[in-house]
């Protein structure tokens, strides 16, 4: 049995694997879900949010298991478990991108979303007055992320979505090829997607090659609108 350690996207929390994680454990494995810093039912305050601090989270994660563990991220999480690879390769069996940004050595989130026309994100943001943070509009909030997700995960997402520190979106990772290359991964593309085009999600995992790729033919958020079937693909990864 495997040990799986699930990292949100932007605005997110762990609340987002709530109908995936029973699904694993019913298998047998061990899972835990991951709220990051300000997300969450974390309180840490907007500035002191940035890709460390949630690097440092989860490493805190893994330092406390007993067996490398198979480390999924969804969306902006796929930075965070890049990151963190090169921080801890011995500590992850394998990395698991779910339609998430798998970043190259000094590349940042902003760099190759800003390149994507047909995403829906960045048009609907709505950042606060210092710049610090970014909300989605709440007409933009289903048509990016929810689209083909029932009425009530809708209503779930909603109440729960935070505001989203901007610093982790503007900061490159910087991987090696003895740390982070060493690692295993597997990429999940959504066809669907339109926070991360599928366009762009292909661009990513050619640049950077997985041993395995996964395509869902869904929106943005498997966890909610094909949980069954992401449920499969993650405990045939394992």
């Amino acid at each position: 049995m495997s040990t799986f350690v699930l990292v949100h996207g932007a605005w997110h929390g762990a609340w987002c694997w709530a109908k995936i994680t029973p699904l694993l454990a019913q298998a047998g494995h061990k899972v835990i879900a991951i709220d990051l810093p300000g997300h969450g039912d974390d309180k840490t305050p907007t500035e002191a949010v940035t890709l460390a601090a949630y690097v440092d989270r989860v490493c805190q994660v893994l330092d406390a298991q007993t067996e490398p563990v198979i480390l999924v991220g969804h969306s902006m999480g796929g930075v965070v478990i890049t990151q963190t690879a090169e921080a801890r390769p011995t500590k992850i069996k394998k990395l698991v991108y779910l339609t998430a940004f798998l970043l190259r050595d000094g590349e940042f989130l902003l760099q190759l979303a800003g390149g994507d026309t047909t995403s829906l994100v960045l048009p609907n943001l709505v950042m606060s007055a210092d710049q610090s943070s970014a909300t989605v509009k709440d007409e933009g909030i289903q048509p990016a992320f929810y689209a083909d997700c029932l009425a009530e995960d809708v209503a779930f997402a909603k109440a729960r979505l935070v505001a989203q520190a901007a610093q982790p979106f503007a900061t490159p990772v910087h991987t090696t090829a003895q740390n982070f290359g060493r690692v295993p991964r597997a990429y999940i593309e959504c066809l669907q997607d339109r926070a991360i085009a599928a366009t762009l999600q292909k661009q990513m995992y050619t640049a950077l090659p997985c041993e395995r790729v996964i395509t869902m033919n869904t929106s943005h958020s498997p966890f909610f609108a094909a949980p069954q079937e992401l449920a499969k693909h993650l405990l045939d990864l394992a």
